[in-house]
């Protein structure tokens, strides 16, 4: 991965019967606020609209994905200026 450029967002563990260093903290703590956003977005989908893609080829799957995602978008931003409107 290093030497793709990538960077690891799977939390490490703390070392056993010792406490967790406090960079390691801050960096687990960094990676659950983006982990909470994404897996956010996969619960409504999931809930809500029903999303379970079970078609015949990537293209039509990438389709009912993308299509799902437009709909979560509207959905948020609807619910973002109503919320905005009645401030």
């Amino acid at each position: 991965m290093d030497k793709q450029g990538f960077v690891s967002k799977v939390h490490r563990k703390k070392p056993h019967l010792k406490p967790m260093p406090r960079h390691i903290q801050k960096s687990n703590a960094g990676k659950s606020v983006v982990r909470s956003r994404v897996e956010h977005v996969f619960a409504d989908q999931k809930s809500q609209m029903g999303l379970f893609v079970r078609t015949v080829g990537i293209t039509r799957a990438t389709m009912r994905i993308g299509l799902a995602n437009i709909v979560y978008n509207m959905r948020r931003f609807l619910f973002l200026e109503r919320l905005n409107a009645s401030a």
